[in-house]
């Protein structure tokens, strides 16, 4: 794989999106990013491909941890990118399997406290972590003071 870009702005990453381009999130560093898309979020993880066809209608990015894109040099390198990104939906999916909301919350903090660490999942919104599983940014709210109270 290409080097990592130097820092990937979000405006130019709403624009490659727009114009399909490929890339990876950098399978080597704690990092993704979160798309707004018109009804819901989608986690994009390490490994995972952002953009092509798949992510044309994207409205807004946040980056998580420190972002790196890196451009696929192979077909192969491209396929496996598509398989890590449905199995970032698929764990998503189980997240919001749960049966109650506030279940759906508390799994999901839980989950990104794992993946990057309590600091970066603070400084998330909780719209975002509410459009990732289905629930309302008060519930998120309310797991997350339930932590703080």
């Amino acid at each position: 794989m290409q080097a990592p870009n130097k820092e990937t702005q979000i405006p130019d990453i709403l624009a490659q999106l727009r114009e399909k381009k490929f890339s990876i999130v950098n399978p080597r560093r704690k990092n993704g990013l979160i798309l707004y898309k018109p009804y819901h979020a989608e986690f994009v993880g390490p490994g995972a491909v952002v953009g092509s066809e798949i992510d044309t209608d994207v409205v807004k990015v946040i980056s998580v941890g420190n972002l790196s894109l890196v451009t696929p040099q192979t077909a192969k390198e491209k396929i496996n990118a598509y398989l890590i990104r449905r199995q970032w939906v698929r764990l998503t999916k189980q997240i919001t399997d749960n049966p109650t909301a506030l279940q759906r919350a508390q799994v999901i903090l839980n989950q990104f406290e794992n993946w990057f660490d309590p600091q970066t999942t603070a400084q998330l919104p909780d719209e975002a972590f509410a459009l990732l599983v289905g629930v309302l940014p008060q519930t998120i709210r309310k797991v997350r003071n339930a932590y703080i109270g």
